[in-house]
This record gives C-alpha cells, structure tokens and sequence, in this order.
C-alpha cells in the first residue's frame, strides 16, 4: 500500500511539474505577443503624433493620437499583469481595474468629441438628437462605472496588508 501512495506522489509531482511549465511557456508566449503588439502600437502612436505635430492636427487627430495612446498604456498594464502573475503564481485583480478604467476613459473621449460634433451642427434633426440622447446616457453610465474602478482601486489599496501597488515585491522575495 505504501508503494502505491509513493507511485501516486510521484506521479502527482510530474504532473505538476509539467502543468507549471507548461503555464509558464504560455505565459511567456502570451508576454512575448503582447510586447510585440505594444512596438507596433508605439510605433502607430509615434508617426500619428508627428502627422498631427507637422498639420497641427484638429480635434479629431489628438483624439486618435490620445486613443492609441490609452490602447497602449491599456497593452503595458495587461502585459504587467501577465509577468506579475508569471513571478507570483497569482493573478491580482487591480490591473484588469486599471485596464477598465483606461477603456471606459478612451470611450468617454470618443463620445464626448462625437457629441460635440453633434451639437455644432447647424441643424439638430430628431436622430441626432436621439443619438446626442443616447450618447450622454452612455457617457452618463460610463461615469457611474469609472467612480466603481475608482473606489475598488482605493479598496483594494486599504486593504492590501503592506500597501504596495500590485506586483511589486517586497524586499525579502525580491530576487528569490
């Protein structure tokens, strides 16, 4: 009987062994793609930046230079995610809240540069008025979401034991 637990120790041991590297070659590939995506998305930023800098660009080119702007700020927080989770075997929840907020903030700047378009209209049909309607409702309920992330980050941070933003290691693990 002892050798039949021994045989299963074993055996649950190589299974785990294989299943965390496996995970972690995942997750190395998942990094890796994701730090790719995050050059080309720098690089898009980079040359709409310089056309919106040499035209002296409108509302609209800012807007799409600050929209590919959070999208990359969004790529750096969910690869940040994966190494944090690669270091500690844990996946924390406060980077996916800033990846929401970064997405609920780009949202509300395309509405409001929408909606502003709407109102300098000269004339105000019924469908743009039901679609300016529709857009501050959105805007309306993206605010109410934007205040929740908020107050979950701030939770979050009160709660957390030694008060350190997710992912950084405290000095007796680091390089362990």
């Amino acid at each position: 009987m002892a050798e039949h637990d021994e045989d299963q120790g074993r055996l649950t041991r190589a299974a785990s062994f294989i299943f965390l590297h496996t995970e972690h070659a995942i997750y190395a590939a998942l990094g890796l793609l994701l730090a790719l995506t995050a050059l080309a998305a720098l690089t898009e930023a980079v040359v709409l930046t310089w056309s919106a800098l040499r035209s002296l660009g409108g509302a609209d080119q800012i807007l799409e230079v600050v929209d590919r702007l959070l999208f990359l700020l969004m790529i750096i927080e969910i690869l940040h995610t994966v190494r944090v989770s690669m270091r500690s075997g844990k996946l924390t929840v406060e980077p996916f809240l800033i990846v929401g907020l970064i997405a609920s903030i780009r949202r509300v700047l395309v509405i409001t540069l929408q909606s502003s378009e709407l109102t300098h209209a000269k004339d105000f049909p019924p469908e743009k008025y039901a679609l300016f309607q529709a857009a501050m409702i959105e805007l309306g309920v993206l605010a109410g979401l934007i205040i929740v992330m908020v107050f979950a980050i701030f939770l979050l941070h009160r709660a957390r034991d030694d008060g350190k933003p997710a992912g950084e290691e405290s000095h007796e693990h680091a390089g362990g």
